[in-house]
């Protein structure tokens, strides 16, 4: 017995889709379960029953995305170079106002000592002592 064809899944509606997975799924368990009470009887079953399933659920999931692309696709071309230009307009800040922050954010830095430097001559034990 051949591997069912993608294309009979593709004819199916969502409605029919979704209940042919459904009905595929109940059927896997019963065969897990003639497995397992040892009446199964074509075990090559698994393989295209799983096979069928995963067909199911690509057609689903294609679908699902087609949906959702038309739905952020009607914004046109030059709108969306335009807001890319506009964006990148916006969150660069001047080079003036950078510099100046570096700097306050040396000058931050410079005025706190540390008080727990450790030289090479003290271990770590000792400065903590001293505190």
């Amino acid at each position: 017995m051949p591997l069912p064809k993608i294309d009979d899944a593709r004819t199916l509606s969502d409605q029919e889709l979704a209940d042919e997975i459904l009905a595929a799924k109940r059927e896997l368990f019963e065969l897990r379960l003639q497995q397992a009470t040892r009446r199964l009887e074509k075990p090559h079953q698994f393989k295209h029953l799983k096979h069928r399933i995963s067909q199911m659920m690509t057609v689903a999931r294609e679908r699902q995305l087609a949906a959702v692309s038309e739905e952020t696709t009607p914004q046109t071309v030059s709108d969306s170079a335009d807001a890319a230009t506009t964006a990148t307009a916006t969150t660069q800040p001047p080079p003036a106002e950078v510099e100046e922050s570096v700097q306050a954010d040396e000058q931050e830095s410079v005025s706190e000592p540390d008080a727990t430097e450790v030289t090479p001559e003290s271990s770590p034990s000792e400065a903590k002592e001293e505190e």
